[in-house]
C-alpha cells in the first residue's frame, strides 16, 4: 500500500472536523515535488502538465509558479488556463481531432501549437496557416500500457511521412512530431520504439525539404498506486539517453499528467450504513464509482484503502468485507473481499493516490453531489 503522499493524520483530522466527508484533500506542494522529480529526470524536456487528470486551477497556480508548461485539449482546458493568466507561449493544444470553433477559441487565447493526426484535419487549419505551426501524431500502441492512448489516435508510421508531405503541400508549416505510448507504462522500451522511429522520420523528412526541430514525447510516466514502480529518475534513464544521443539540438516536450497530479490527491469518504448480505459484511460508503472511485473503471485503475483508524493506530482484527457506494445501483460496488475492520457509521476510509482521473471523471448520479476538493496549502498555511 503505497502511502508515501498521504497528509499527516492530524490535518486529515481537522479537515474532516471543518469539512466533514466525503472529502478530496488536494496538496500543491505534492504537485511542485512531482513535477520538480520529472524535470530532474529529464532535464531539457519541457514539461507540459497535461489537465486532463486534474485540471484544478489550484494545480495550475502551483505549477505556474514553477515555470511549467501546459497542455490542453478543450475549450475548457482553454479557459482553466487563461483564467490563472498562463502566458499563451507555455501552452500547446494537443487533441487531434478539433472543430474549427476549436481552433478558434485556442487562436483567441493566444495559442498556436496544435496536433494533427490524419488528412481530414489538414483543410480546417488551412485558413489559419500564417499563425500556426502543427505537430503530427504517430500511433505506437502498446500492450503494456493500462490504457492505450495510440487505439484511438495517431498516424500509422508507415503512413506517417506521405501526410507530412501533403501538410507540407497544404503550405502548413509542420515543426515536429509527437506520440504518446499510453498511460501508466511499466517500462521505457515503447518510448525507445517511437524516439528511434522518429529519428528516422526526421532524416527522411529532410531529405524532402522539411526541417523539423521539435519533439513530443507524451506522457504515460507511472505512478506507484497498490504496486511499486521503478522511481521516475530510474524509469527516465534510458529515455533520457536516448534523446541525448538522437536528438541533440531539438525542441523536446513531454506530457505528464498522471505522474504530477495523482500522489497530490488523498480521498476521504465515510460509512453511511451496513449490513451483512449471505454472510458477507458489506459497508455503504459516501463515495463510489460513479464519484471519485470512478478511474476504476474509466482509467482501470485500483486504489489503496485504509481506515482512519488504523492510520492512528488502530489493530482491531479485520474481516472480509464488500465496500460499496452511495448509489442505488447495483454496479456501484468499489471492492469485494477486501480486509476491513468492524466499521460504523461515521468512521472514516482513506485512500491516496487519487488526483488522477477521480474527480475530473466523477459525475453527480442520483443527484450525489461530486466530493469537495479542499486545498491543503489554504486550509492549513503554514
Amino acid at each position: 500500500m503505497y502511502l508515501a503522499t498521504l497528509p499527516p493524520v492530524t490535518t486529515i483530522r481537522t479537515c474532516i472536523e471543518r469539512h466533514g466527508a466525503p472529502l478530496l484533500l488536494l496538496s500543491t506542494e505534492v504537485v511542485r515535488n512531482q513535477y520538480r522529480a520529472f524535470r530532474a529526470a529529464l532535464p531539457g524536456v519541457e514539461p507540459h502538465y497535461a489537465l486532463k487528470p486534474l485540471p484544478h486551477p489550484a494545480v495550475v497556480a502551483a505549477l505556474d509558479q514553477e515555470q511549467a508548461w501546459f497542455d490542453v485539449c478543450s475549450n475548457g482546458e482553454v479557459d482553466v488556463v487563461r483564467q490563472q493568466s498562463i502566458a499563451p507561449g507555455r501552452i500547446i493544444h494537443t487533441h487531434p481531432i478539433k472543430r474549427d470553433s476549436d481552433i478558434r477559441y485556442a487562436l483567441d487565447a493566444g495559442i498556436t501549437t496544435f496536433v494533427f493526426d490524419n488528412p481530414y484535419e489538414l483543410p480546417k487549419f488551412i485558413p489559419y496557416a500564417d499563425r500556426i505551426q502543427l505537430l503530427m501524431r504517430l500511433s505506437f500502441r502498446s500492450p503494456e500500457a493500462i490504457v492505450d492512448l495510440s487505439y484511438k489516435f495517431g498516424v500509422q508510421p508507415h503512413e506517417a511521412l506521405d501526410l507530412l508531405l501533403k501538410a507540407q503541400g497544404m503550405g502548413l508549416t509542420v515543426r515536429g512530431l509527437a506520440f504518446h505510448v499510453g498511460s501508466q507504462c511499466s517500462n521505457a522500451g515503447k518510448y525507445l520504439e517511437a524516439i528511434g522511429f522518429c529519428r528516422r522520420l526526421f532524416s527522411l523528412a529532410a531529405l524532402e525539404g522539411i526541417t523539423l526541430d521539435t519533439l513530443d514525447i507524451g506522457g504515460g510516466f507511472p505512478v506507484p498506486y497498490t504496486e511499486p514502480m521503478l522511481p521516475i529518475q530510474d524509469f527516465c534513464a534510458p529515455i533520457r539517453n536516448e534523446l541525448e544521443r538522437t536528438f541533440p539540438g531539438v525542441r523536446l516536450i513531454a506530457e505528464p499528467g498522471r505522474f504530477i497530479s495523482a500522489p497530490a490527491m488523498t480521498l476521504v469518504s465515510s460509512v453511511m450504513g451496513k449490513s451483512d448480505r449471505n454472510g458477507v459484511r458489506w459497508y455503504y460508503l459516501d463515495e463510489g464509482l460513479y464519484g471519485s472511485y470512478s478511474g476504476k473503471l474509466y482509467d482501470h485503475c485500483d486504489y489503496s484503502v485504509i481506515t482512519l483508524r488504523e492510520l492512528e493506530g488502530d489493530e482491531s482484527p479485520r474481516q472480509r468485507a464488500v465496500v460499496a457506494g452511495p448509489t442505488c445501483d447495483s454496479v456501484d460496488v468499489v471492492y469485494e473481499g477486501i480486509p476491513l475492520p468492524d466499521l460504523a457509521p461515521g468512521d472514516c476510509i482513506i485512500s491516496p493516490m487519487m488526483g488522477a482521473y477521480t474527480a475530473a471523471s466523477a459525475t453527480e448520479f442520483n443527484f450525489f453531489p461530486k466530493t469537495r476538493i479542499v486545498v491543503i496549502e489554504e486550509e492549513l498555511p503554514q
